[in-house]
């Protein structure tokens, strides 16, 4: 039995492994510019963040119905529940369909048809988180978040992805203030390859509850004083970082200083399917790489329920918590 876990830092359509994506090409008539599922894996080697969403942005065009929607979100929880996750908060980034002509109640409800049952199917609890395309204009956030007015019954928070350089978070004050005022919780991507400026800006800007990636904040340590003290979760994503050369090997990786200076961290996959694991693979490569031993695993788990928006069942967070602590670690299944 895998640790238990919560994943906070998820893009569902960063899960479409190439098997599933040649089957949605077949179903709805999409060509893929790849051969066979061995070809488009040897494209998923990535100089940095834009080579990474070019290709991502090209494989999206499968998802065209409620039907792709809910097999992509399936396919996903199947394989997280199989690694230990027991709740699970998805972004998905409607500006990207939307742009394409699939609807929002298509997306969201595709969706939804899948993480209504995720409790009952796969044993994981879990809440969607709307992003916005930080390449794209704010004006173009405010409007998706208009579209996503008749389905906030299944949208918990909002958040904030794609290239990070050149669009600091203030770009989103105006609609991040328009999400608190409908009761959205609020994330950001931000100090990924972004400066430490953006995570600040992330934080005063648009009053985010949570950083995901952050790993750029141990340059400020003024700003690390500040996340210490205020208890801001970081979603960090191992795997991610490498594969996108925000770090060189996983062995530099600063996790073990961010935990060493009291920052809550978690362990996520991000787009586990071009970043080579998902979270339990994320947990298994810290331990290997940075040597981070079962009571710091057990620390990342813990935490990763702490940072989750589970305010509104304090009971089942308890139990999650419950399963962390009671967790006995084996041999044959140390960390996953």
């Amino acid at each position: 039995m895998p640790l238990p876990k919560a994943e906070l830092h998820l893009h569902i359509e960063g899960t479409l492994e190439p098997e599933l994506a040649f089957a949605l090409a077949a179903r709805n008539g999409v060509t893929l510019p790849y051969a066979d599922t061995e070809e488009l894996r040897e494209a998923y080697l990535f100089e940095d963040l834009q080579s990474f969403l070019n290709l991502y942005y090209r494989l999206m065009t499968v998802l065209r119905t409620e039907e792709d929607f809910a097999d992509l979100a399936d396919a996903y929880l199947a394989r997280a529940a199989a690694q230990g996750v027991r709740h699970a908060e998805i972004f998905f980034d409607p500006q990207a369909h939307l742009a394409r002509g699939v609807d929002m109640g298509v997306v969201v409800g595709g969706l939804s048809r899948a993480l209504g049952r995720s409790v009952e199917t796969h044993g994981v609890s879990t809440q969607l988180i709307m992003c916005f395309l930080r390449d794209e204009s704010a004006e173009s956030a405010l409007t998706t978040l208009e579209a996503a007015r008749p389905h906030l019954d299944r949208i918990t928070g909002i958040g904030l992805d794609s290239a990070e350089v050149g669009h600091p978070p203030a770009k989103f004050r105006e609609v991040y203030e328009a999400a608190a005022a409908l009761g959205l919780r609020r994330v950001a991507h931000a100090g990924e390859e972004g400066p430490p400026s953006y995570i600040t800006q992330a934080l005063d800007e648009l009053g985010v509850e949570r950083i995901d990636h952050g790993l750029r904040c141990m340059e400020d340590p003024g700003l690390v004083e500040r996340l210490v003290r205020e208890r801001v979760p970081l979603t960090l994503c191992p795997l991610s970082n490498v594969r996108l050369r925000a770090v060189d090997v996983l062995a530099e990786h600063p996790l073990p200083a961010m935990l060493d200076a009291g920052l809550l961290c978690t362990v996520n996959s991000d787009d586990p399917a071009y970043f080579g694991g998902y979270a339990g693979d994320n947990f298994r490569a810290v331990h290997e790489a940075l040597g981070l031993d079962r009571e710091r695993l057990r620390l990342l788990a813990r935490n990763s329920f702490l940072a989750s928006f589970l305010e509104h069942d304090e009971e089942r967070r308890a139990r999650y918590l419950a399963e962390v602590e009671a967790y006995e670690f084996t041999a044959a299944d140390e960390v996953a």
